[in-house]
């Protein structure tokens, strides 16, 4: 987009004349007399973005304004000086009920975009978990009152004409600053590109480079911006009319395309197209077409300070003919183009590539941090992920303890004895219980249990037949035996 279309609608009070200048001034008459025709509504100019970053909620704020009759009134009444000093904020208190109820809502939507801003940039700046003062943060935003983020008040409507404004004369100084840093940051690239050629190489780039300068320069005479010989030559050219039948008011009311009695910026810049197309061309590689732009900025810029007298951004019909009259008019200066006016210091150069130097180192250290955190982050991964091997591991062991039995021991050869029958007689593999009628043991074994005394035997049978705990009599054993333990129904 072209810059001027970020300047047709440079600031709200602008704009708003603009609007109302869009319709006839009516001649006096008396109207009991005359019936006014019925007006066929006209579709309402496209608006253009300002560049500000609170350009959405300018324009609505204006468009509801506009549809109060009361405050269009006194916008028509009221000059320039006055609405920049606020006297026509005060006028607000006037308004109708819904168009208040209205700027009310957009204020109350406009506080909640600020605050979404402050809290996406807080996350960015991972303060996550900081507290956000968000009153605090919203008193940066000079163009609204942040300590009634609910109604819109009088206090509103002066802080967005005064705001608005400031920003706006600023706008050009910001978009130069913004040039300038594309210019300087061109020819360093051109230089680091230097660095990476042989000796060779670099002989012919800047043999090269010298060649397409020249070329560039080497153009039509430029004509001076808003001079005789200037309009004259659009006269001419585009409107193909007879430059000795040229006339400053017919020129005005052909290139007034609106026909709104003003020259705003946009149709002010497309005079200038004519010059600006002997000097760039978009298929020639030495033309810069960002460049162009800033040489049709510059010429905008330098006809609205001698023309523009009241400073409201817009030229009338009457100051365009004052300036015709002038002696600037008729004998300019010639104009120097951007090739002639670089737009930058050898001084600027050398702060811009040291910052630049700068920035890197920057960049590179929180590189290498983010690499240590980087590496941090995955050892401590590591390191969780071996906890958590164990962990599923222990959980595994456990969950097999569950669904299965624990091996018996294995038999003890040569000390079987007979089952026992009967509750809780149940013995490990390799035991044998007495049977409940006492019968013998084998025949190996008949001399050992001779010398138990048959009376224990029984008291013991009858404790386990029980379920009672018991302790077996503490008899000499022949080597090879064990003793029985307590609670068990067997000897081996």
């Amino acid at each position: 987009m072209c810059w001027s279309q970020v300047f047709v609608t440079s600031c709200w009070l602008v704009l708003a004349i603009q609007l109302l200048c869009l319709e006839a001034v009516p001649i006096s008459m008396d109207k009991t007399k005359v019936k006014e025709p019925e007006q066929k509504a006209e579709e309402p100019a496209a608006s253009v973005d300002t560049g500000l970053h609170y350009d959405r909620y300018l324009r609505e704020v204006i468009d509801f304004l506009e549809k109060d009759q009361h405050f269009r009134e006194k916008l028509h009444n009221t000059d320039m000086e006055d609405i920049k000093q606020g006297k026509l904020a005060k006028e607000l208190d006037f308004v109708s009920h819904h168009v208040r109820t209205k700027l009310d809502e957009l204020k109350r939507q406009e506080v909640n975009r600020l605050r979404t801003l402050i809290k996406a940039k807080q996350d960015l700046e991972g303060g996550n978990d900081v507290a956000v003062d968000h009153q605090a943060l919203l008193k940066q935003f000079e163009y609204l009152n942040h300590m009634n983020p609910h109604t819109f008040e009088v206090e509103d409507l002066d802080r967005l004409i005064k705001s608005a404004t400031n920003d706006l004369e600023n706008y050009d100084k910001e978009r130069h600053e913004e040039f300038k840093r594309y210019e300087m940051m061109k020819e360093h690239d051109r230089r680091e590109h230097l660095k990476t050629l042989d000796e060779e190489e670099r002989r012919r780039e800047e043999e090269h480079y010298e060649e397409m300068k020249k070329k560039h320069a080497d153009h039509p005479k430029v004509n001076h911006p808003g001079s005789q010989n200037q309009l004259k030559e659009v006269w001419e050219e585009a409107d193909g009319l007879d430059p000795e039948d040229f006339d400053p008011k017919t020129f005005f009311n052909l290139h007034d395309t609106n026909g709104d009695g003003f020259f705003d910026e946009q149709e002010l810049e497309a005079l200038f197209t004519k010059e600006l197309e002997k000097i760039y061309d978009p298929t020639n590689e030495e033309d810069d077409m960002v460049e162009m732009e800033e040489e049709r900025l510059r010429m905008r810029e330098h006809v609205m300070n001698e023309v523009d007298s009241n400073k409201d951004r817009l030229v009338s019909l009457d100051e365009f003919l004052v300036a015709t009259k002038k002696k600037e008019f008729l004998e300019p200066d010639s104009w120097e183009t951007l090739e002639q006016n670089q737009a930058y210091t050898d001084e600027e150069m050398r702060e811009f590539e040291e910052h630049l130097v700068q920035q890197e180192q920057d960049l590179n250290q929180k590189a290498v941090d983010l690499q240590k955190q980087r590496e941090e982050l995955e050892r401590q991964q590591e390191q969780l992920n071996a906890q958590k091997m164990e962990l599923q591991q222990a959980v595994e062991h456990m969950e097999r303890l569950k669904t299965q039995k624990v091996e018996p021991p294995p038999e003890i050869q040569g000390n079987g004895v007979p089952e026992l029958h009967g509750v809780d007689n149940e013995l490990p593999p390799g035991y044998q219980a007495l049977s409940q009628d006492h019968q013998p043991v084998p025949q190996d074994h008949q001399d050992t249990l001779q010398q138990v005394d048959h009376k224990e035997i029984a008291q013991t049978h009858d404790l386990s037949q029980q379920g009672l705990p018991h302790s077996p009599p503490h008899h000499d054993l022949p080597p090879g035996h064990v003793d029985v333990p307590q609670g068990q129904h067997a000897v081996p």
